[in-house]
C-alpha cells in the first residue's frame, strides 16, 4: 500500500486526527482516517484475593465507568514506569512487583496507539496523586467473582479492562500466579 497524500485534520495535546489517501494493491485509492495517540499502560492491581478498580465519568459514554487504572504519561514511553506512575496517581497504591502481561490495540481500525497490560502485585497503600481531571474518581477493591459479574452485567464496559483481564487469565493458565 502506497501513501499518496496525508493531512492533519485536527490536533490537540492528546490526539491528532489524520487522513491518508493510499493506493491499494489493485491500483484503487482509499481514504484512511485515524487517530494518533500516545501509547498507554493498563494496570491490574492484585493483592492475591482482590482487584483494585477505579470509577470515573466518561463523557463520550455519558456514564461512569469501572476500569483498571491506566493512562499515558507525557514524555514517558517505558510501560512499566507509566504503570507505576498511573497506579500511584489514581489509587495511591505502590507495587513491589510489576509484570508486563502483553499488549492490546483497543481500536486498530481507527487509532495508532497500543496499551501494555501490567500486573501489579506486592501492593502497599499510600495517598493517591490524581490530576485535576480525575478528582471525581472513586476506587474500590473487588473479588474475582465480583469483577467477573461486573463484566457480565455490563458494569465494566471498558474494552481495555476486559482485554487486560483476558491476558491475566492466560498468564494464570500458564502458571504465572500459581
Amino acid at each position: 500500500m502506497d501513501m499518496l497524500r496525508s493531512r492533519e485534520v485536527y490536533a490537540n495535546e492528546w490526539i491528532t486526527l489524520r487522513e491518508d489517501v493510499v493506493r491499494q494493491a489493485d491500483g484503487e485509492e482509499s481514504v484512511y482516517a485515524y487517530i494518533r495517540k500516545a501509547d498507554f499502560a493498563i494496570v491490574i492491581p492484585w493483592d492475591g484475593e482482590r482487584f483494585h478498580l477505579v470509577e470515573q465519568y466518561r463523557y463520550p459514554l455519558g456514564r461512569r465507568s469501572w476500569e483498571f487504572p491506566g493512562g499515558a504519561v507525557a514524555g514517558q514511553s517505558d510501560p512499566i514506569a507509566v504503570a507505576r506512575q498511573e497506579l500511584r496517581e489514581e489509587t495511591g497504591l505502590r507495587a513491589g512487583r510489576l509484570t508486563a502481561l502483553g499488549k492490546v490495540a483497543p481500536a486498530p481500525a481507527t487509532s495508532t496507539h497500543y496499551g501494555t497490560v501490567v500486573l501489579a502485585t506486592e501492593l502497599t497503600a499510600g495517598p493517591h496523586e490524581r490530576e485535576p481531571s480525575e478528582m471525581d474518581m472513586e476506587s474500590a477493591w473487588f473479588t474475582r467473582d465480583e469483577l467477573e459479574a461486573m463484566i457480565l452485567a455490563g458494569a465494566i464496559v471498558d474494552a481495555q479492562s476486559v482485554a487486560a483481564y483476558s491476558l491475566l487469565l492466560l498468564h494464570e493458565r500458564r502458571g504465572g500466579l500459581g
